[in-house]
């Protein structure tokens, strides 16, 4: 066999060496070395090569192929989810990183299987960081003689030697790359990206030759770019599209092509041709809202890392161009690496595997990034729900679950529906749950008449596959809402107001839908947040109604008493719930007594402790504790809203206006630590008496005791009073004769040395009638002017 000469081919000898030596390795080459086509063909025995798509697996086992010169399914085959070509004779085998970790599940040691190749582990998709995991802990545990190569295109390499064993060695293979140029294209003011990714395709396309790969986050955005494209050579190429569709784009042709492309062709996957690359720096990333039960997939901008390797595209065969669809003063702006996406994604299926796999928390693993911890009990709580999970850990349903290689929500769909629908139609909708990019429809029922109708060959292969893996009646029975409904029950969803567009779903977030409004009840099949909005935009929904929501959802019915602070007061009733859906309710006339303390303590949290009744006094004498807990301690207590509302006798009050004839006094009073509270005037004097002979009251309200007092009263004092037994200094606010503010001390000593003789050349003039000494601290103090 004569490989071809490309720059990996001189580190092959290496590369077996370290595996036979070490039993792991680390290879780090860059797009275009051969490291996905060559690497495994050089390896020993039987090789498995884990791709993070379906479509770089198929490929790279179509390219695999041809360097040997046969079809695929010879020496070289391929699995993924649907669709398996490989025979007795196959050594290399390319497979999904998802359908790897359903065969690990099933045979932990690999039987027969030599070497693992994970490829493209830079780009950190939630499979195959678990499937290094598990991998890892199996070679441990199970397989010490199996060889795990792991490949990425970046300078990761360290972090994932690291993981893969301390001796682990890393072995380079350098690309050799055609210059690029870069043109930045911003966007202009109001353009669409449709528009905008159109527009500078055109300008490409006058500017440079060869093919042009453009990448866009989506399939939505790829039909819209093509509709903008009419009468150019244009061919999608993404993960959903038929075999014979993906082929089309990446087979070379004498006519100049436009691919619009996904992630697909970041990495493993070669577009032939490709001279130009026009990037509208977007992608699609799982994130996950717990709080309001929303997850899914969004638009993000792309790391600095990805859009470098997007433009390498470019410069694969000879000098190319690469235009992107961003000011050039943001390229700095971008996150320079892709988040993992363990750290945003929703963990559900990630926490069956590690149920099935024995570890649950996946303590005992070795992970390049841990799952969060909140974000895998959350999953872990979803699979009780499901009944895949109960206190002895997975349970056969949960197991069942997980043989059908979906997501579980899906699979519990697929189980329950099939046995009350029947296989085929419940597959059918679950097939459309499981790529809703097939339609542009949001509603449910008229997506699916469509592709009964058109017959896509990518959803009827996966209607074909899910309908054989379980059993129901034989009649056909049309419910998609109940499907829906069996995958999100959270997400069943009641109108809010008489024909309004916005729905409460069951888990608790309001949501406002785009499809049909026609109907009181909606089961919710694809909705996300909305920036910068508190609730969510419905993109995909089936009609329902209250039977099926309580027959799709048992386990969210509930029935009790409700006592609840709502609108400004108590509010009593006995309530019947679909989770946060109200369906019936009726008024309680002697509720539960803790309930209703709970009821109103909640207002008082909410509103504030001035629902009590509150007089100056009373306000006043929570200042003057309050001085005391904070420069005293022990024994004078805390005066916080918490610790009133601890303190407040709510025995006899059933409702807001019960509220207002309680005595905030009172409750001070039986709060004030007895024997101590007898020195409450001593060491928090609600007055002082100044020289002069006046009692002037003491400010609390500031950061420590202030005394206003006009400079004429304090003549003959010579030190700052003191309180709290001496320790606080009461600070003065010392006035004019017509009660402006003159000077402010906590040191009269010293004011009456430096900063009197100022006051008294200042306002003597103005005010002659009142005594302004040379020697104040000898002076008699006086509240009078001076006598004529």
């Amino acid at each position: 066999m004569q490989l071809p000469d490309l720059p990996v081919r001189a580190v092959l000898d290496d590369l077996n060496a370290a595996l036979a030596r070490h039993g792991t390795a680390v290879l780090v080459a860059p797009p275009g070395t051969g490291k996905t086509t060559l690497v495994p063909l050089a390896l020993p025995g039987r090789v498995l090569v884990a791709e993070p798509r379906r479509l770089a697996a198929r490929a790279a086992a179509a390219r695999m192929s041809e360097l040997l010169g046969e079809q695929v399914g010879g020496t070289v085959g391929y699995a993924v989810r649907g669709d398996r070509r490989t025979s007795k004779q196959t050594r290399v085998e390319v497979v999904t990183s998802g359908l790897l970790l359903r065969r690990l599940q099933h045979d932990p040691e690999l039987t027969g299987v030599d070497v693992v190749l994970l490829d493209e582990c830079h780009e950190r998709h939630l499979d195959a960081d678990l499937l290094l995991a598990l991998l890892l802990d199996a070679r441990e545990g199970l397989r010490p003689d199996l060889k795990v190569l792991a490949t990425s295109a970046t300078v990761a390499a360290k972090r994932l030697a690291e993981i893969l064993g301390a001796d682990t060695p890393v072995i380079e293979a350098h690309a050799r790359t055609f210059p690029i140029q870069t043109t930045y294209v911003p966007a202009a003011r109001n353009e669409r990206l449709e528009q905008h990714v159109a527009r500078t395709v055109h300008k490409a396309l006058s500017e440079t030759d060869g093919d042009i790969l453009v990448f866009l986050p989506g399939v939505g955005e790829i039909r819209r770019v093509s509709q903008q494209l009419q009468g150019l050579n244009v061919l999608p190429l993404h993960g959903r599209l038929a075999t014979e569709a993906q082929d089309d784009a990446i087979r070379k042709t004498a006519d100049r092509r436009i691919v619009l492309a996904t992630a697909v062709a970041e990495s493993s996957l070669t577009v032939p041709g490709v001279r130009t690359v026009v990037d509208a720096g977007l992608a699609r990333s799982p994130r996950a809202d717990h709080r309001r039960g929303l997850s899914g997939l969004i638009t993000t901008r792309v790391s600095q890392a990805v859009a470098d390797q997007r433009a390498g595209r470019a410069g694969r065969e000879a000098p190319g161009h690469v235009y992107r669809c961003w000011p050039e003063h943001e390229q700095a702006t971008l996150p320079r690496y892709p988040e993992p996406e363990i750290r945003t994604a929703e963990l559900t299926r990630l926490a069956l595997e590690l149920a099935c796999w024995g570890t649950p928390d996946g303590s005992d693993l070795t992970w390049w990034d841990a799952p969060p911890p909140g974000a895998l009990a959350a999953g872990q709580t979803t699979l009780r729900n499901l009944g895949a999970l109960d206190d002895n850990g997975v349970t056969d349903r949960g197991r069942r679950i997980s043989e059908l290689g979906l997501h579980p929500r899906l699979g519990r769909a697929l189980l329950d529906g099939a046995r009350e629908l029947g296989a085929k139609p419940t597959a059918e909708v679950v097939a459309l749950l499981d790529d809703d990019s097939v339609t542009s429809s949001n509603d449910v029922e008229t997506a699916v008449r469509r592709l009964r109708q058109d017959q896509p060959p990518t959803w009827k292969r996966e209607v074909g596959r899910l309908s054989k893996l379980v059993d129901g009646p034989t009649g056909r029975k049309d419910d998609p809402a109940l499907v829906v409904a069996l995958a999100h029950p959270e997400r069943l969803a009641k109108r809010r107001q008489p024909g309004s567009r916005s729905y409460l779903m069951a888990g608790g977030t309001a949501v406002e839908t785009d499809g049909p409004t026609d109907s009181e009840w909606l089961a919710v099949a694809v909705a996300d947040r909305e920036p910068g909005r508190a609730h969510g935009r419905v993109r995909l929904a089936a009609r329902a109604d209250q039977e099926l929501a309580e027959r799709a959802a048992p386990a969210l019915l509930s029935e009790k008493d409700e006592v609840t602070w709502t609108n400004g007061d108590v509010v009593a009733r006995h309530v019947r719930r679909l989770g946060a859906i109200v369906l019936a309710e009726r008024p309680i006339a002697k509720p539960d007594p803790e309930l209703l303390l709970e009821a109103l303590k909640e207002g008082l949290r909410k509103e504030g402790i001035a629902l009590l009744q509150w007089s100056q006094d009373a306000a006043r004498q929570r200042q003057r504790m309050e001085f005391l807990h904070v420069n005293l301690g022990d024994p004078w207590p805390e005066v916080s809203d918490d610790a009133i509302i601890r303190n407040t006798d709510l025995s006899a009050a059933r409702k807001r206006t019960d509220l207002a004839r309680i005595s905030a006094q009172h409750v001070l009073q039986t709060m004030l630590p007895w024997p101590a509270a007898a020195r409450l005037d001593e060491l928090a004097p609600d007055r002082i008496e100044v020289p002069s002979g006046s009692k002037l009251k003491v400010d609390y309200t500031a950061d420590g005791p202030t005394l206003p007092v006009r400079v004429q009263e304090t003549f003959g004092w010579t030190d700052t009073p003191r309180i709290a037994d001496g320790r606080v200094p009461v600070v003065l606010h010392l006035l004019s004769p017509a009660g402006r503010p003159v000077a402010v001390t906590g040191d009269l000593a010293s004011f009456w040395r430096t900063g009197y003789p100022q006051v008294r050349s200042e306002l003597r003039g103005r005010y002659p009638k009142h005594p302004w000494p040379e020697d104040p601290t000898t002076a008699s103090p006086t509240r009078r002017t001076k006598p004529r």
